[in-house]
């Protein structure tokens, strides 16, 4: 079989490539070439995207080892990421005693001062604004600085650092490789602080992190901390501004939302589902240790799939009219954070920050509109504006 080259394209905006879909009912295994590395099976089916992201015979830990499937010359794994469990599941569980839910919602009452704040500096500078600038970059920004226990002061340095972590095209790999060890650097730095110096944050609570005698390594933790800093912080101001800029495409169902805020829980899940996060499939391949029988056909041992998560998240045999835009539909089950055992712990953050934002912009511009041409990111994991003005 000829392997079609992958991906297929830029597409406009958040739209969905029509080839997914078209995959999705004619060829749900098809086999892909992306420009570095081994040939792989795509994967669109709900079904298959979601058994391969939880069962064992399809490892994470392999693709450290070969030839994956990638976009650049160079892999960029991580710590969690690159490993299975029980390796994996170890690691998890120390970083679980310190993101806990109600960490989490201890932050709530911050994140809406911090969003006022925001939309305060908005209104007072008036019309029109840098929705990305002025809003959807600063406050995840400022919510990982408070949930790590980084500094304020170094939060802009923080967001060109943080970008780092998800270029796939925008950066040279020389210049990926010197921001993420200088963010690397840092972090160490103020875990050593927090070895002596105990405070009520992320790292601190990684310090002494420990299950049954076991705690995390300097290394570790600083691995996971980038992780956890790099994947949130962008891929959490991406989906503020995308989830605006939806909202403001479908104005009914904004104003839906603004009559009924108990829908926001809801509305934020199906923001989730409907948006495609990534412009390409999940750019962490898994290998099949052994044959495994999926739709369309066989995956046999050694061979990678690619989870096209945003094409199982429009599959009509699981969300009925898939491209329907609905916010109260009920979209539990996405597969945005992925599912099983590498399912993102940074969820319920992610979740309570983009509730947070827009409930508050929905609020307080109840005119909130497109004020020009919303410029779109190129070369990068997550899809999103690169400028988006608004007016109100």
């Amino acid at each position: 079989m000829t392997a079609r080259a992958y991906p297929f394209g830029p597409v406009t905006g958040l739209d969905v490539d029509p080839r997914y879909i078209q995959l999705q009912q004619d060829e749900p295994l098809a086999r892909v070439k992306l420009p570095y590395g081994d040939e792989g099976w795509l994967l669109t089916r709900y079904d298959d995207v979601r058994s391969a992201l939880s069962d064992p015979r399809f490892s994470l830990a392999q693709a450290a080892v070969r030839d994956t499937p990638r976009m650049g010359p160079v892999r960029m794994g991580a710590i969690l990421t690159d490993l299975d469990p029980p390796d994996h599941t170890r690691l998890r569980r120390l970083l679980a005693h310190a993101f806990t839910v109600r960490r989490v919602e201890a932050l709530r009452a911050n994140a809406e001062r911090l969003a006022a704040d925001l939309l305060d500096g908005m209104e007072k500078a008036g019309p029109p604004a840098d929705l990305l600038t002025a809003y959807a970059i600063p406050l995840p920004g400022l919510m990982v600085c408070d949930l790590l226990g980084v500094p304020y002061a170094d939060r802009d340095h923080f967001q060109d650092l943080a970008a780092a972590f998800m270029s796939i095209t925008a950066m040279t790999d020389d210049e990926k490789m010197a921001r993420l060890g200088e963010l690397a650097g840092y972090l160490a730095g103020l875990a050593d602080q927090r070895r002596t110096h105990q405070e009520d944050d992320l790292i601190s609570a990684l310090v002494v992190a420990q299950d049954e005698g076991d705690r995390l390594t300097g290394e570790e933790l600083v691995q996971l901390t980038v992780l956890l800093l790099g994947a949130g912080y962008d891929s959490t101001a991406s989906h503020i501004a995308n989830s605006v800029h939806t909202l403001l495409t479908f104005p009914d169902q904004a104003d839906l939302l603004r009559a009924n805020p108990d829908l926001m829980p809801g509305a934020v899940e199906e923001l989730l589902r409907w948006i495609p996060a990534q412009e390409v499939a999940d750019i962490l391949p898994r290998y099949a240790l052994e044959d495994v029988q999926l739709t369309g056909g066989v995956v046999r041992a050694g061979e990678p799939v690619l989870l096209a998560k945003h094409a199982a998240n429009r599959d009509p045999r699981q969300f009925p009219d898939p491209d329907r835009f609905d916010v109260t539909r009920n979209a539990k089950g996405h597969l945005t954070f992925g599912h099983g055992p590498h399912h993102c712990i940074g969820a319920q953050l992610a979740r309570m920050d983009v509730q947070v934002a827009l409930t508050a912009i929905l609020q307080r511009f109840p005119g909130l509109h497109l004020a020009g041409d919303v410029e779109w990111r190129t070369g990068m994991a997550m899809r999103g504006p690169l400028a988006m003005p608004v007016a109100w």
